[in-house]
């Protein structure tokens, strides 16, 4: 019988992905949270978990998203304080999607009992503007399991059809081209002066997100490497 693979050890608590809606942040994280063996949480994820249960948090923030908005800080760092007290986040964890705004980032590091951003690796993912609009107008999403296709670059093999479950494949709200171009400016907004924030207080790095996964991936792998 095979050994078990060595835990791949992380020298600090969390690793941050910051990046516009459709830069492939997710895919990156969800690939390095298995690497690492440490929880991917997105705050997406968690909150279309929480509208899909109408949990209290669920009915406020579901019709904000519907229109595109985004959801108060409380909220989100309310959501995050509950999951990363769980004992898988013992030995660190990755954030997709969190924090989006200086008053997260700080409320953030508040609740972690003050321990700095420079707590965090942090990786900033670039993607041009046209190829953030092509991804995300294509993207598809099965309602039932949460598999995620796109009508391009991974389109499902059956009439849009879920690949896993069969259902029928949506457009989320969030993915139509209005919300789209929505979404993106306030991400220019909201997030410029977050970049800047973690630049200065942290292990932070801007990585090319326009290149082959694989590649983004293994420069990631490098960064993490030589920061042990």
């Amino acid at each position: 019988m095979a050994a078990a693979s060595p835990r791949v050890s992380t020298p600090y608590p969390g690793i941050i992905f910051l990046g516009p809606p459709g830069a492939g942040k997710g895919t990156q994280a969800a690939r390095l949270a298995d690497t690492l063996k440490l929880p991917r949480i997105s705050t997406g994820d968690m909150l279309r978990d929480a509208i899909a249960s109408e949990t209290p948090l669920g009915k406020q923030a579901g019709p904000l998203m519907e229109k595109g908005g985004l959801v108060p800080d409380d909220l989100l760092i309310t959501l995050i304080t509950e999951r990363i007290s769980r004992q898988d986040c013992r030995d660190g964890y990755i954030l997709d999607g969190f924090p989006r705004t200086i008053g997260q980032a700080k409320g953030f590091e508040e609740m972690l009992g003050g321990n700095g951003a420079n707590a965090f690796v942090v990786f900033n993912v670039e993607v041009p503007r046209e190829e953030l609009l092509r991804r995300l107008s294509g993207r598809r999403w099965c309602p039932k399991c949460q598999a995620t296709f796109h009508v391009i670059n991974n389109p499902p093999k059956h009439d849009l059809k879920c690949d896993r479950c069969g259902t029928q494949l949506i457009q989320r709200e969030d993915d139509k081209e209005t919300v789209v171009t929505r979404r993106l400016r306030d991400y220019d907004e909201r997030t410029a002066p977050l970049i800047s924030y973690y630049d200065h207080h942290s292990r932070f790095h801007t990585i090319n997100g326009y290149r082959p996964a694989d590649t983004v991936f293994s420069d990631l792998r490098g960064i993490l490497e030589a920061v042990r």
